[in-house]
Order: C-alpha cells, then sequence, then structure tokens
C-alpha cells in the first residue's frame, strides 16, 4: 500500500464526539436557510410559501399541522444530515472524487427534492408527480438546493476546524 492509499479522504466520518454536533448544527443552519426561502421569499415569487407540513400531512394522513410542521423540522435536522454524511457524500467521494463542494451539496438538495416530490407526494401520497410542475415545484427546487448546500458547507467548516483539546 502506498503513502497516497493510506491518507485517501475516508468515504464514511469519523464517529467521534463531534459528529452529531456536525450534524445537529448542519441540520439547524440549513432548516433555517430553508425556512427562510419557503416562508419569506417564496411567497413574494410565486403567491404563496412551501408547507411541507401539508404534504407530511398529505403522507401520513394526519389532521394535525404541528405533527407535519415537527416531523420536517426533525427529518430535517437530523435525518437529511445523516443522509448527507453516511449516503450521499460517500457516494459522491466513490463515484466523482473530484467533485467541488458546491456539486456536491447542489446534487443532494436535488436528491431530496426528488425524494420530497416524487417519491413522498407522487408515490406514497398520490399526488401528481412533482406536483404537476407548477410554480411552487421550482420554488421546492430551490430551496432543496439551498438546504443541501448549507449542509455540506457546514459539514465542510466543522471537519475542518480542529478538535476542542479536553480541559
Amino acid at each position: 500500500m502506498t503513502m497516497t492509499q493510506t491518507s485517501a479522504t475516508p468515504l464514511f466520518p469519523a464517529v467521534t464526539g463531534r459528529l452529531v454536533p456536525t450534524i445537529l448544527l448542519a441540520g439547524i443552519a440549513a432548516d433555517l436557510t430553508w425556512e427562510v426561502w419557503a416562508r419569506g421569499i417564496t411567497p413574494f415569487l410565486v403567491g404563496g410559501p412551501l408547507e411541507p407540513a401539508a404534504l407530511v400531512q398529505s403522507v401520513f394522513g394526519f389532521q394535525s399541522w404541528v405533527a407535519g410542521e415537527l416531523i420536517h423540522a426533525i427529518v430535517g435536522i437530523v435525518f437529511y444530515p445523516i443522509g448527507y454524511l453516511f449516503i450521499a457524500r460517500p457516494l459522491q467521494r466513490r463515484i466523482l472524487p473530484q467533485l467541488p463542494l458546491v456539486l456536491t451539496g447542489a446534487g443532494f438538495g436535488i436528491g431530496l427534492w426528488i425524494f420530497a416530490l416524487y417519491i413522498m407526494a407522487h408515490l406514497i401520497a398520490g399526488l401528481p408527480a412533482f406536483l404537476g410542475f407548477i410554480p411552487l415545484t421550482w420554488a421546492s427546487l430551490v430551496g432543496h438546493i439551498l438546504f443541501g448546500l448549507v449542509v455540506a458547507f457546514v459539514v465542510r467548516f466543522r471537519e475542518s476546524q480542529p478538535a476542542e483539546s479536553a480541559r
């Protein structure tokens, strides 16, 4: 084995005490970005906000808007960053190792958008595929790309910082 093989970037993140804070920071930052886009900017562009709770309600048959919001927040803050760290980024590192971070993050966001509007909305909830490509569909795409970019950049930032020494 050569020196370059032993120092190659690992596919998966190290499971250390920094991993959970990294997941949560990436998720919170990305979710806040999503919320600003979805509820603050999108209404000015397409006449109404993105309503992820309504999609969650459709998928799971909930009547509660609060439950829909809570599920969407937990998924965005916890599970999507885990998906980036343990699925999307390892695939990128294996298949396209030279892909720039911005394209990795944007690709992750596009994957989330496909999951939300095709898998969840169409295949599970029975809505038109990608909601029939209405203006909200495209606003959702931008929101998911922003989400993916923020996750990717927060993870990169956290991984570039030296671990604090034990005090």
